[in-house]
């Protein structure tokens, strides 16, 4: 039986400085490689929580519970060390970094991740690959990270560090927000050329419509901190159409559950 790339067992999560307040209540998830899944919910629900929790971020506590990469518990693991063993996570925000090439960020994040520095040559080959890959100009690479670029550029950019990085698993934490439809298109295209057989995805979004570009395997229902349903694509399909309500109803969870 194959390894799954993340496996979550009993996930329990509180906010470091406020251990009083539990926002994660026990999640169990699996992704195998090559899967693509969608953890959807009404806003806060715990979905940020979740992917920040899973990258290692000191924002959050593990209470209870395990965190796996490929069979090895992660749950102890400094957010860095998680990066350099395969898990890579795509901010909601990015942050810009002036006076920092996304050329030298690239160059030092594979560093770290490799543990050696790849030749110059071999990089630059790998760098032009996955531009054009992307669909991207050689222009965006040689720009301070994240400085002037626009919504859009911005979450390519990540994109093109998830390309350059290859991560085991990529968590795409709303992606989507304020991307409008051609850029959200773009970003997509470039999620969906990047992916492998090996690779596990987990895309974190309130919406549907990045689920209109990449089709995923298994989608999940995350309420109050707990996945509360689980399904194929159909089930985001479901919530474009009628929203969260039918779903928080027939489970007994509407009341304070769009808190």
């Amino acid at each position: 039986m194959t390894e799954p790339i993340l496996r979550l067992k009993g996930l329990k999560a509180s906010i470091a400085d406020k251990p009083e307040i539990q926002i994660l209540h026990g999640i169990d998830l699996e992704i195998a490689p090559g899967e693509i899944h969608a953890v959807m919910g009404p806003n806060g629900s715990g979905k940020s929580t979740m992917a920040s929790t899973i990258a290692g971020s000191p924002t959050y506590v593990v209470d209870e519970g395990q965190v796996f990469l490929k069979g090895e518990d992660i749950t102890a693991a400094a957010a860095d060390e998680r990066a350099r063993k395969g898990v890579f996570l795509s901010f909601q925000y990015p942050t810009p970094i002036p006076g920092v090439t996304m050329v030298n960020l690239l160059r030092e994040a594979l560093k770290a991740r490799r543990g050696d520095e790849m030749p110059a040559r071999e990089f630059l080959e790998e760098l032009r690959a996955t531009l054009g890959r992307l669909k991207m100009s050689e222009e965006m690479a040689r720009r301070y990270v994240n400085e002037g670029f626009s919504g859009g550029e911005k979450k390519r950019a990540e994109i093109l560090q998830m390309g350059m990085l290859k991560p085991d698993l990529a968590i795409l934490d709303e992606t989507d927000s304020g991307l409008d439809v051609d850029a959200l298109r773009t970003v997509a295209e470039g999620v969906n050329a990047l992916k492998t057989s090996d690779m596990g995805i987990l895309i974190i979004t309130h919406y549907e419509r990045i689920l209109n570009y990449i089709t995923p395997d298994r989608v999940h229902i995350l309420v109050k901190g707990k996945i509360v349903k689980s399904g194929d694509a159909s089930l985001a399909k479901e919530i474009e159409a009628n929203g969260y309500d039918p779903i928080l109803k027939e489970l007994g969870l509407l009341e304070g559950a769009t808190a």
